[in-house]
């Protein structure tokens, strides 16, 4: 399959991901199955409303948990299992930059069993 731009998109869901919750994207070492993918995970937390959960309940982040969630809502925006459904680099950065309103995404992988 060809490279296209939404793949960077993808990476920068991911990437944005790792950032918000202290983590890397696959972390089999810890012992706990349903957080050992990122991605998956983080859908979790945010469907339940558990974004506190998601930074740790680091202080800083949850002060401003209207930002905390505008950038998890890009974050789950980027990492959509069909490129077609993944934003622009462009609509990224300016959801990013609250320039514009970020979506409720659905789940990025709708055919898994989360």
């Amino acid at each position: 399959m060809a490279i296209i731009a939404k793949v960077d998109v993808y990476s920068i869901g991911v990437m944005l991901l790792e950032i918000i919750c202290y983590r890397r994207s696959m972390d089999m070492e810890s012992g706990e199955e349903d957080k050992a993918i990122l991605t998956d995970w983080a859908y979790d937390c945010f469907r339940e409303g558990k974004l506190d959960v998601m930074v740790e309940y680091d202080r800083e982040a949850m002060d401003d948990m209207e930002k905390g969630e505008r950038f998890v809502k890009v974050a789950i925006s980027c990492i959509q299992e069909g490129p077609s459904l993944r934003p622009t680099m462009r609509k990224v950065m300016h959801m990013h930059e609250g320039v514009v309103d970020v979506p409720i995404p659905p789940c990025p992988s709708p055919f898994s069993t989360i």
